[in-house]
């Protein structure tokens, strides 16, 4: 397979994942704010920024985490490459190029994704999107299936879902340290019903709600990020996650018979998370285990790229 071709099916990959991900944040942010009984204007927008770990860019361009620009800065905003419309045109500008890669199916999917955000930006209406997020989740949800279900699972399908999974982690990463860091100035919130609400809201986010509720009776810090790290079974957990990456990794060197240092660094990964412990992470420090985490992600993107794309 060419360099080109893994590339870009490893980043329409991200970048649908992306895409879905930023739009369950602000769904789930706006029911928050209706359930906890918030006027928009005095709600935390600024999360919503953290957790796309765009923070910088959006301070040197806008004057305020108002909810109006969040929302835009997030949905439409095409200098932001992490919004939904960059997202979705980096995807679709991906797909494009292997387009005899992909079957027809995915590619009309992601297209048709592509002219509905391009229709939703040219009205410049900023209130009442739910139904486009949802429509974002859908498609992306629907993508997913096509890829799945249209596709050979060859090399270039393990390229799909090793960049799926390694986004997935990342934002699942990313809203546990935003809420554990950021939501909660104050600790006598801890344990207390408000701290429920915003720890449901994070399972939300995550579309982890009913399946940690399977599992556990109450809504706890502990519990929550021990289902979200450790869960072997869920797939949005980071350790999900991270072990479905290596094994599509691992098929896609056995089927080029190579050997790469990218390999190592999964592994690394995956022994961090086998090593650890939720106790020990607690006692430690959530927001310092993340940064390590996310530290070994971007190393294992790198070696990724320097084994698989750059050519």
């Amino acid at each position: 397979m060419l360099s080109r071709v893994a590339s870009s099916i490893y980043w329409m990959s991200r970048y649908l994942e992306r895409a879905e991900n930023v739009a369950r944040f602000i769904a789930v942010n706006e029911h928050l704010i209706l359930d906890m009984g918030l006027a928009p204007d005095n709600a935390q927008w600024s999360p919503l920024v953290t957790t796309s770990g765009d923070d910088v860019d959006f301070a040197l361009r806008y004057d305020e985490p108002s909810e109006k620009n969040v929302l835009f800065f997030l949905t439409f905003d095409e200098k932001n490459p992490n919004s939904i419309y960059s997202c979705i045109c980096a995807a679709r500008e991906n797909a494009r190029t292997v387009r005899e890669v992909i079957s027809s199916e995915m590619w009309e999917q992601i297209n048709a994704m592509y002219h509905s955000v391009q229709n939703h930006r040219r009205k410049r209406r900023m209130d009442n999107l739910q139904a486009f997020y949802a429509s974002i989740r859908t498609g992306s949800f629907l993508f997913a299936g096509l890829t799945a279900n249209t596709m050979s699972h060859n090399e270039a399908w393990q390229f799909a879902r090793v960049g799926r999974l390694l986004e997935r982690a990342d934002k699942t990463a990313r809203l546990l340290d935003v809420k554990y860091f950021l939501l909660l100035p104050n600790p006598a919130f801890v344990d207390s019903p408000y701290d429920a609400v915003e720890w449901g809201a994070v399972l939300k986010s995550a579309n982890a709600f009913e399946m940690y509720r399977k599992h556990y009776h109450s809504i706890n810090y502990r519990d929550v990020a021990r289902f979200l790290i450790f869960d072997t079974a869920f797939p949005r957990a980071l350790t999900y996650c991270v072990n479905g990456a290596r094994d599509s990794l691992a098929a896609i060197t056995r089927e080029l018979g190579v050997s790469v240092n990218a390999e190592d660094e999964m592994e690394k990964l995956v022994s961090m998370l086998q090593a650890s412990t939720i106790d020990g992470l607690l006692g430690n420090g959530l927001h310092e285990f993340i940064d390590i985490f996310q530290f070994n992600l971007n190393v294992v993107d790198q070696a990724i790229y320097r084994a698989f794309f750059a050519r």
